[in-house]
Formats: structure tokens, C-alpha cells, sequence
């Protein structure tokens, strides 16, 4: 397989085109800065500027499939108005671009997957699958933006698969080093009501479902990519402070975090509980179906 990604310096990108090359397939990185990118060995950097086709568009008549990981990372805070409009531009221009460059190829990858988030389904107590309409909070209407940026190449006979994504448990994942320090200092403790679900998945998990989209051809529109097992805060820390041999004792209150964070605390101390229903209903296996399977992968 030949597969182009945007956002292939970031986390995930950097995972799934480490996972594609250890396969024997080709990967292509859309970046701007391809002089200065640390990427995996074998990858070749394409430079663009985030937000048109220009330049790069005919690289797409070669591939197979298309990877659409590109967007500011939502945990750099704080969540100021000219933040949130970054978050936005990088994911929807980005989105457009890949759709433009996809509308001028004459010869069309078979398959895109397009990236976007469990923020879809907003701040709400009941479990959502794919079907439950998106939420008004700027998350949601962010996840809703991005999904649509790409969406027209559905209609040029492209397959687009989109992975609404929950927070990815690795090491070296910001939000899981946030959730780490507090233990390792002794004060772990819940994050407000410590009721609210913690949605995640772990990043084995998360190469190995849009690996199985890319090639599973009944795949086709969201997917949540969730482990399946529902956590609530408390009890994802006190995992965490067991695991790290460290006590579980002490509360964060919701309105310092609200004070400190401001918008960005939602992502914390707000539950988005979902399920991977359709990833389930095509086939997909977890690997680290539980938080405790996670765990045990994460800290050894």
C-alpha cells in the first residue's frame, strides 16, 4: 500500500506510519517543515502549508489511501478565541485541501480516513453511539466542521471512513503525563465529581482500528474509536494510583480547575460516554478491551 498522511509528525501520525513502513507499505508525510521533521526512517516528507492543495496535489495519483490526522493539538491551553479559531482553521483547511487534491487526481486513492473526535457528542450523561446526533458545545461543533471538510470526496467514489477518536493512552500523550504527575507527587485524587466518564483508548488500539478501516471495504462513515469498557474519572486515577504504588486520597474541586483552565477544564471534568458499536459490528477486536489490560501495557 501507498499511504499519504497529514498530521504524521504528531502522535498518532507518527505510530501509524511507523506501523504501515514495519509492513513493507510506502508512507508519504504531508508537513511544513519536511527539512526539520522527525519522522520514522523510511517515510518521505512532502512540504505544504496546511491549508491548500498547491504544490503537492499530483502526489495523490500514486496512492492508496489517504490518512487526514491534520489539527492543532486541543490540549495546548489556554483556550483563548485566537486558539480555538487555530484549532478550527487547521482542521478545516486541511480537510479542504485534501478533498481538493483528491477532486483534481486522475487517478483517485481508493480510501480516505479522515480524523475527528468523542467531543462530537458533547457534554451529555447517556451512552452515544454513531448515530447520536452531534452537540452545541465548541467541541462538537468543531468534530462537526472537520468531519464535513472532506466529505465531498464521497461523491467522486472515494471510501471515507471517519474515527471520532477518545483520548489516547500512551506515555508520552500530554493529557496522560497531566493525569500521571499529580499521582507520582502523592496527591492523585479525583478531578472534580470524579463521576464524569473518561473515554480513552490505547494507542495500539488506535493504529490497529484505522489500519483495519483502511482496508475493511464495508467500512464506511464514523466510527468512535473507544475502548469499550466505560470509566469514570475516579476510577481511571485510583487504576492509575495503584498501578504507580501511590495513594488515591486527594480531590481536586471542579472550580479551581474552571479558574485555572478555563473552557479547556471540560475535557476533564466533563463526561463524553460512548461506544465503538459499529467498529464492534464490523469486526474490529481490542487488544486492551479494559483500562487494566492498558495499564498493565503502559507501566510494566
Amino acid at each position: 500500500m501507498k499511504a499519504l498522511i497529514t498530521g504524521g509528525t504528531g502522535l498518532i501520525g507518527h505510530a501509524l506510519a511507523k506501523s504501515l513502513l514495519a509492513d513493507g507499505n510506502k508512507v508519504w508525510i504531508l508537513t511544513r517543515s519536511p527539512e526539520r521533521a522527525a519522522l520514522p526512517l523510511g517515510c518521505v516528507a512532502v512540504g505544504w502549508d496546511g491549508r491548500t492543495a498547491q504544490g503537492w496535489a499530483p502526489l495523490i495519483n500514486e496512492m492508496d489511501a489517504v490518512v487526514n490526522l491534520a489539527g492543532a493539538n486541543t490540549a495546548a491551553w489556554p483556550w483563548t478565541e485566537k486558539r480555538k479559531q487555530s484549532f478550527w482553521n487547521s482542521r478545516v483547511w486541511a480537510g479542504q485541501a485534501v478533498a481538493e487534491a483528491i477532486r483534481l487526481a486522475k487517478k483517485r486513492p481508493s480510501v480516505l480516513v479522515q480524523m475527528s473526535g468523542i467531543g462530537h457528542y458533547g457534554l451529555r450523561g447517556e451512552m452515544a453511539n454513531e448515530s447520536t446526533p452531534p452537540a452545541d458545545d465548541f467541541s462538537a461543533r468543531l468534530t462537526v466542521a472537520w468531519e464535513l471538510s472532506s466529505q465531498s470526496v464521497e461523491e467522486l467514489g472515494v471510501r471515507r471512513a471517519v474515527v471520532r477518536t477518545a483520548p489516547v493512552l500512551t506515555r508520552d500523550n500530554i493529557i496522560m503525563k497531566l493525569m500521571e504527575l499529580p499521582v507520582r507527587l502523592f496527591v492523585g485524587g479525583r478531578l472534580g465529581a470524579g463521576t464524569q466518564t473518561f473515554p480513552w483508548i490505547h494507542l495500539a488500539d488506535e493504529i490497529r482500528a484505522i489500519r483495519f478501516l483502511l482496508t475493511e471495504e464495508r467500512a464506511r462513515g464514523p466510527f468512535n474509536l473507544v475502548a469499550p469498557e466505560s470509566t469514570s474519572n475516579a476510577q481511571f486515577t485510583r487504576a492509575l494510583a495503584r498501578k504507580l504504588k501511590r495513594p488515591y486520597w486527594f480531590h481536586i474541586p471542579a472550580q479551581p480547575m474552571r479558574l485555572v483552565l478555563g473552557e479547556m477544564s471540560n475535557l476533564v471534568l466533563e463526561g463524553r460516554p460512548a461506544q465503538p458499536q459499529r467498529l464492534l459490528e464490523v469486526g474490529f477486536q481490542f487488544t486492551h478491551s479494559t483500562l487494566q489490560s492498558a495499564l498493565d501495557e503502559l507501566y510494566p
